[in-house]
């Protein structure tokens, strides 16, 4: 049986007749929140390449709840056979967080890790909590036998059990290793694209790992409005935006709406007025984004600031990316 935690309905995953209603808050999570999902021993398994988990049964959790789930469907062989034969091989596991109610969720997160990966984070949470992580099991290394069918499905549900029981215990998921350890990867490569220009690259990346974030934290939590608002920015630092960007923009200005995170603030503004400009590109009413901005200067916020949304970002969570 895959590895799952169950837990009551979150604010962040909607229930919507009209999903296409983007002009509510709720419609606007449904209307943003789709995403295709990405594509991502033995000597015949070598040969071929991947491992494959057999088919099974779908288990709904209980009524009126969801529950998180994580699972390693594909492990592939990297690289190829045939390919860079200098190069030592190693297995890559495709890892897919789901959200699943009374269906299953039909849009995943994916990414791709190595053991080393999953390693990495045992020991920084060992090392940190040690209390927490104690008596909890981790596969070990192997000299021989790494490509195996049964080690990789071995592993495989080890993975899929810790990360469950990471996820469902509140110092561990809101570790920084554990964090680094969903994101890191995804998203130093988006900044790069972002830097080099190559926004159309950037943006799916961006999406997918503020879409893994968005099913394992609140919907109001730092990680996941930092990825939003990192997410808003790339759509909207060309001359012509992103097609995405209105969509992504009233999530975000929907997330922030009564945000109580004072250190967040420095975020809220340069969104607001990255928002008014989007709008104005667009010939929309910014009305209602300028009025916002009114209200918080006569409670004496400074407003005026000309620091862009990508600077905000850059000094909360510095990467690569253009300023």
């Amino acid at each position: 049986m895959h590895a799952a935690m169950q837990k009551q309905q979150l604010p962040h995953v909607p229930s919507v007749e009209d999903p296409d209603d983007l002009e509510s808050p709720i419609g606007i999570e449904a209307g943003v929140l789709a995403i295709q999902p990405q594509t991502g021993g033995d000597k015949t398994l070598q040969k071929v390449g991947f491992w494959e988990r057999p088919p099974t049964t779908y288990q709904a959790p209980t009524e009126g709840t969801t529950m998180l789930r994580f699972e390693i469907l594909l492990a592939r062989i990297m690289p190829p056979e045939g390919e860079d034969p200098k190069m030592k091989r190693y297995v890559v596991y495709n890892l897919s967080v789901r959200q699943d109610s009374s269906s299953v969720d039909t849009q995943p997160a994916t990414i791709e890790r190595r053991y080393t990966d999953f390693r990495e984070l045992y020991a920084a949470l060992r090392q940190q909590f040690p209390n927490a992580m104690t008596n909890k099991y981790f596969p070990s290394k192997v000299l021989m036998g790494n490509f195996s069918s049964d080690l990789i499905a071995e592993r495989s549900d080890a993975f899929e059990a810790f990360l469950t029981y990471v996820a469902g215990h509140h110092l561990l998921r809101d570790s920084p290793a554990f964090l680094h350890f969903l994101q890191d990867q995804e998203l130093s490569q988006a900044c790069q694209f972002l830097d080099e220009r190559r926004n159309e690259l950037a943006i799916p990346m961006l999406e997918n790992c503020f879409r893994l974030l968005n099913k394992i934290f609140m919907d109001r939590s730092r990680p996941v409005l930092l990825i939003l608002c990192r997410l808003v920015a790339a759509c909207t630092n060309s001359p012509v935006p992103h097609h995405s960007a209105e969509r992504w923009a009233l999530l975000a200005l929907a997330r922030f709406d009564t945000l109580c995170d004072i250190d967040l603030l420095a975020l809220y503004i340069p969104l607001l007025h990255t928002c008014a400009h989007l709008w104005w590109q667009r010939g929309q009413d910014q009305k209602p984004i300028t009025d916002r901005l009114t209200d918080m200067t006569k409670k004496g916020i400074n407003t005026t600031n000309t620091t862009t949304l990508m600077q905000a970002i850059h000094k909360i969570d510095p990467r690569t990316e253009t300023m």
